[in-house]
């Protein structure tokens, strides 16, 4: 009887964390070939796919969901016992930051992860409108940090793809305004740059009718009824519905959620960090 080995968890985990074999298969420093036999192997093991293709990519099959939080936990222990036996524990401080939509959801996953398994690393996190994380990294005030994009660079990581639309609340109909009123960051930011290049291209009259810093403020301000905004389709709920078709608006690029890290040379505490990171980001996490 074949057994589940730790190899064929790990390759699953990168294929998995990647979206595709080829990026999968760059991670674990292994050819294509190779890594698509290995997850051929584990399904054959398993008796049933743990991928589905979805374009490019792959997606979880149901499998696949099963067996990921398994596979999380098996190659903690495993690493998390090598480092206690051969005293090669991560040490130091890091000093992480993290937008504060995508903070508030995930920000207990990843710590939980990370201080599970790095006890001795001393963390100071910063969740805030990650606007001037980029130059924080440059400075050399923050060593990690997850912010949004349109177009990543070399050095940015992509974790998260978030479609972008403008919402209203679902009690509320604009269609009959003569100015649209909107609600919008008041910082200069990817957000609002997307949002203002939109309402410009929409051609029709509109007034900023709330600012704010968060996205919960400029959610706040679609819920109650006051105006529409340019949201990301992760944060619709059931009392909210995407208005943009329907007022006129045309198609608003995907929000890119990146990790990267500051630095000349990535340390310990900053590589641990960024695979809990993109663990906490899985698909179905």
């Amino acid at each position: 009887m074949e057994k589940l080995e730790s190899d064929l968890l790990r390759t699953f985990l990168a294929v998995a964390q990647a979206g595709s074999v080829t990026d999968g298969a760059q991670r674990i420093h292994r050819s294509q070939s190779a890594t698509s036999q290995q997850i051929k192997r584990l399904e054959a093991i398993l008796g049933q796919p743990v991928f589905a293709r979805h374009g490019r990519g792959v997606v979880l099959a149901e499998a696949g969901r099963k067996l990921l939080p398994i596979a999380q936990e098996v190659t903690g222990r495993l690493d998390a016992a090598l480092r206690d036996m051969s005293q090669r524990a991560v040490t130091g401080k890091l000093r992480v930051g993290i937008p504060d939509d995508h903070g508030r959801a995930k920000l207990s996953q990843i710590l939980s992860a990370f201080m599970r398994h790095h006890a001795q690393v001393e963390l100071e996190v910063t969740c805030a409108l990650s606007t001037e994380f980029p130059g924080a990294l440059e400075k050399g005030a923050l060593d990690l940090a997850i912010y949004e994009v349109e177009h990543p660079k070399p050095h940015e990581e992509l974790i998260y793809a978030d479609p972008t639309c403008w919402v209203a609340a679902s009690h509320r109909d604009f269609s009959g305004e003569e100015v649209l009123p909107v609600a919008l960051f008041d910082h200069a930011c990817w957000w609002r740059d997307v949002a203002i290049a939109s309402l410009e291209a929409r051609g029709k009259p509109y007034r900023i009718a709330y600012s704010s810093q968060s996205v919960a403020g400029v959610m706040a301000a679609v819920d109650a009824g006051m105006a529409v905004g340019l949201l990301g389709r992760s944060s619709l709920h059931p009392g909210l519905t995407v208005a943009g078709e329907r007022l006129g608006f045309g198609a608003t690029p995907a929000s890119k959620l990146v990790v990267a890290t500051g630095g000349a040379q990535e340390s310990a505490p900053q590589a641990v960090m960024k695979e809990a990171i993109r663990r906490a980001f899985l698909p179905g996490v």
